[in-house]
């Protein structure tokens, strides 16, 4: 970065946006820094909120992440960014302040998809659960002991969610259109192993059907859901946990390529105009960056992985600073604990043509699969036996057969199992 070249601003208070700045710092950047954050929190963890947070193990405000280098910025916390403009290099913020930037980095992260009719989604009862202020609301109503908790969509905070319900003994039904539980992730059969956990424990759980309106009791409290088959539920609280939006609404009219689905970006990190050109000025990282994957060809991908928004965001101060950087390559990784089970998992499962069990046994709750696709391994998810999980992180970037040769990690012989994937639908469907 030259010296004219001192002004860098970050767009996102958040994990990425954090490790990014400390990136950039720890890159030998010494110009001014602003960090800009639409809530009015530092940045903080977000996997505990749906789990430890819920369950009162952890407080809410409890989940600030340490800030591991000295990084002498500007906060503007609070106040949202609703415009930029790349010809002036300027950002607007709420109120109509502008902060001028000579390097800029997005890390806006995502926001939880809304129930769809606002009326509906007002009511009082009703959350989604995407922010630290999201989850100490829930957790307040759930210590309220409600007489009944619906959770909307069978994806992961779905089912963390309706896992804490339950460590808290509360009676919980959980509604997904598809055929299972995470069936969208996992495939059907495996998503009916989770199913079978969360029954087990006493989830009530409506699969194939999708919730058609949340009804009030007349003083503007959610009183039940109607579904679609003609049934309701009762419910006090209802979580609506139908996936994210990536936050990109605010770069409407920068000439930068984006919708719901993330930011694009080249495969070295910087952010893509309308025309398919790399601004050098702009790069992105986490849940908002949507890049080219070696490892997962033929379209772009956005992760909202933990682990990916530290390394990306970190990849991203470097090349700011001014470093060269080798195209971001890492394989995806991601856990999810439900019911006292760790689901961990290395790459992605999209586009699999089927899976193997590699150990142990779904029957018995610890055993680990293996996808596939056009005969090289992609993935790998693995229930409560994650120390096997490195080896096949190491396969799929080197992008070894499929199915995997027995022996070495592996167990026995192998069938190749259909994985049973629904057809894509819209995240609003539940």
């Amino acid at each position: 970065m030259s010296g004219a070249e001192t002004r860098t601003v970050v767009v996102g208070a958040s994990l990425a946006g954090l490790r990014g700045a400390e990136s950039l710092r720890k890159s030998g950047f010494a110009g001014s820094l602003t960090i800009v954050g639409d809530e009015p929190h530092p940045p903080y963890d977000r996997p505990p909120l749906s789990k430890a947070v819920l369950t009162g193990e952890i407080a809410a405000d409890a989940t600030t992440l340490p800030n591991l280098v000295a990084l002498d910025a500007t906060w503007r916390l609070g106040v949202p960014a609703t415009r930029l403009d790349r010809v002036r290099r300027t950002i607007t913020l709420q109120g109509g302040e502008t902060l001028a930037y000579d390097r800029l980095l997005v890390a806006t992260g995502a926001s939880a998809r809304a129930w769809p009719d606002a009326d509906q989604a007002r009511l009082e009862g009703v959350f989604t659960l995407r922010g630290r202020d999201d989850a100490q609301a829930l957790r307040h109503a759930l210590t309220a002991s409600p007489g009944h908790v619906l959770v909307i969509g069978g994806g992961f905070i779905g089912c963390e969610v309706a896992a804490s319900c339950r460590t808290l003994d509360l009676p919980v039904t959980l509604v997904e259109t598809g055929a299972t539980l995470l069936a969208r992730v996992l495939g059907q059969h495996l998503g009916s192993v989770v199913e079978a956990m969360h029954k087990r424990r006493g989830v009530t759980i409506r699969t194939g059907v999708k919730v058609k309106a949340l009804e009030d009791d007349g003083t503007g409290r959610v009183m039940r859901a109607c579904l679609g088959d003609g049934t309701a539920i009762p419910a006090d609280v209802v979580v609506v946990a139908l996936g994210a939006v990536r936050n990109t609404a605010w770069l409407e009219g920068s000439g930068l390529s984006f919708d719901e689905g993330g930011l694009d970006c080249d495969a070295d990190g910087y952010a893509l105009d309308t025309d398919g050109q790399a601004d050098t000025h702009i790069a992105a990282a986490g849940d908002v960056a949507r890049f080219p994957h070696p490892l997962y060809p033929g379209h772009p991908i956005a992760l909202e992985h933990w682990g990916h928004a530290v390394a990306q965001g970190a990849r991203a101060g470097r090349i700011l600073a001014g470093h060269a950087a080798e195209p971001y390559a890492e394989v995806p990784a991601f856990w999810s604990s439900q019911n006292g089970i760790t689901i961990k998992s290395v790459g992605l499962t999209e586009g699999a043509d089927g899976f193997v069990i590699a150990r142990g046994d779904p029957k018995e709750g610890r055993f680990l699969a293996v996808y596939g696709r056009a005969g090289r391994c992609v993935a790998a998810v693995a229930f409560d036996c994650a120390r096997w999980l490195p080896a096949y992180a190491e396969r799929i970037a080197a992008g070894a057969p499929f199915p995997p040769e027995p022996g070495g990690v592996d167990a026995g012989t192998f069938t190749i199992l259909p994985l049973a994937f629904p057809e894509p639908a819209h995240e609003d469907e539940a």
